[in-house]
């Protein structure tokens, strides 16, 4: 006789086994690099910007799972929404109907970029980012995809395709026909668009790889020569969007940007179900599904599903009620400042930047010759390590989440929660203002760290 399924009995039997499981039936590399890096912790609850270990310490988290958790974990508002669409047994899902949820969602999403018209719901944002490069190949009639160098819009073939980093791409070509330009660089883009060949320009307001900006009145003029050329402008606002940059898009920083296509998605979520949408002008809609005969030419078998329809309303309108974006705009500017502050204090600090609550922290090379040969160690074995240094310490010493940028960056970011507040901002600065401390005295436990990850640099060569 097989036992009644009880998630919390299976948890409890089983939940210790979780390394072990991954480490046997799933990426074997991921038990590998927490391991490695002293990330191999036990979490055993979560709240808002917050989450505690097994032992009952306090967490900071400044990662926001990669800023899914845009509202933090748990909102009850989001919460009750999800148990609500459950209790109402909907008939989801039945392919020839049109359920009310994904309708609303639309009209709502749409309120925010008043020059699109209509919304496809997917999963994710790669998925979002796919159906872009479809719906602007397809209405211009044109092949090939602009994007901006150190750019990252997900990892599945089409999104690939426009992935600025040849770490992700290497191994997977054939791509889809495609070219880098320098973000910012104007000149490039006019010179690619000459070719007549140019569906479109995708393009992250600021990027999450080292978080870059595009340069004030960048997006600007780019749309006005893309539409010259009948090309499409591309913002990809999967990470940037609702809320993150103390704009409700990050596009909206520069007056007059009106993107044709918009993609949203990890905070929509409000980290419950996994949804992506893709916004556009009506014409490119209109070209896609021009006629009876191609109302399923582009679709997703779980897209608009209840569940996801109705975090996202549910999402959107904590956003509004308790001012997220505002929260966003101030704390962030707050957390930056303080951080800006200790760049002339720290040699080993080399530049504080970004919007809202996404900000990166580089670091450089230092002036005095003992931390010098110290970096140049570090460097030589691989680029990167020392940001890696300062993350670890975060996390152990002073029980803050944050990671690394991108690959071979010497650049911290973090995208917490948009929920956090004025005294989470000042635990992280304060945190970050001993990691420095211990890394410019020679601190013996930081640079012992140091060294065990140049060994593993070394042996993965």
């Amino acid at each position: 006789m097989t036992k009644e399924f009880d998630l919390a009995t299976l948890l409890a039997e089983r939940g210790a086994e979780r390394y072990e499981l991954h480490a046997r039936h799933l990426n074997h590399q991921l038990p590998r690099m927490l391991h490695t890096i002293g990330f191999d912790k036990v979490y055993e609850r979560a709240e808002g910007a917050h989450f505690w270990d097994a032992d009952g310490n306090d967490h900071l988290d400044m990662l926001a799972g990669f800023a899914v958790m845009g509202l933090g974990r748990h909102h009850p508002v989001v919460r009750k929404a999800l148990h609500d669409v459950l209790d109402a047994s909907l008939p989801d899902l039945t392919r020839f109907d049109c359920a009310p949820l994904p309708g609303l969602l639309a009209e709502k999403l749409l309120s925010y970029s008043p020059h699109l018209d209509r919304v496809f719901f997917g999963n994710s944002g790669t998925e979002a980012v796919e159906t872009a490069l479809k719906f602007a190949r397809y209405a211009t009639g044109r092949q090939r995809i602009l994007y901006c160098s150190h750019a990252f819009h997900g990892l599945t073939t089409g999104s690939l395709s426009v992935n600025g980093e040849d770490g992700f791409r290497k191994g997977f070509a054939p791509l889809l026909p495609d070219t880098a330009v320098p973000l910012g660089d104007l000149d490039a883009l006019a010179r690619e668009l000459k070719k007549g060949d140019v569906a479109a320009l995708i393009v992250e307001p600021v990027q999450g790889k080292g978080v870059h900006e595009a340069p004030p009145g960048y997006l600007l003029a780019a749309q006005e020569l893309l539409h010259r050329h009948k090309a499409l402008l591309i913002a990809d606002e999967v990470q940037t969007g609702l809320g993150r940059t103390g704009k409700f898009y990050a596009y909206q920083h520069d007056d007059g940007v009106e993107p044709d296509l918009v993609c949203v998605a990890k905070a929509l979520s409000g980290g419950y179900v996994p949804v992506g949408a893709t916004l556009g002008r009506d014409w490119i809609f209109q070209k896609v599904y021009s006629s009876m005969d191609r109302v399923q030419v582009h679709s997703a078998s779980f897209g608009s599903n209840a569940q996801a329809m109705a975090a996202g309303l549910a999402v959107l309108s904590v956003m509004e009620n308790e001012e997220i974006v505002a929260n966003a705009a101030a704390v962030g500017e707050r957390l930056k400042s303080r951080l800006a502050e200790l760049v002339d204090r720290y040699e080993l600090l080399a530049d504080v930047r970004g919007r809202g609550l996404m900000i990166g922290i580089e670091f450089g090379r230092p002036r005095s010759l003992k931390l010098r040969s110290r970096w140049t160690m570090l460097q030589t074995a691989r680029k990167g390590l020392f940001a890696q240094m300062v993350v670890v310490p975060l996390l152990q010493r002073h029980r803050i989440l944050t990671q690394v940028s991108g690959d071979h960056l010497e650049v911290i970011k973090l995208i917490p929660p948009l929920i956090i507040d004025t005294d989470d901002a000042d635990r992280f600065v304060d945190a970050f203002t001993q990691v420095m401390e211990d890394a410019h005295s020679g601190g013996g436990l930081m640079w012992d760290f140091g060294k065990t990850l140049v060994k593993q640099a070394v042996a993965n060569r």
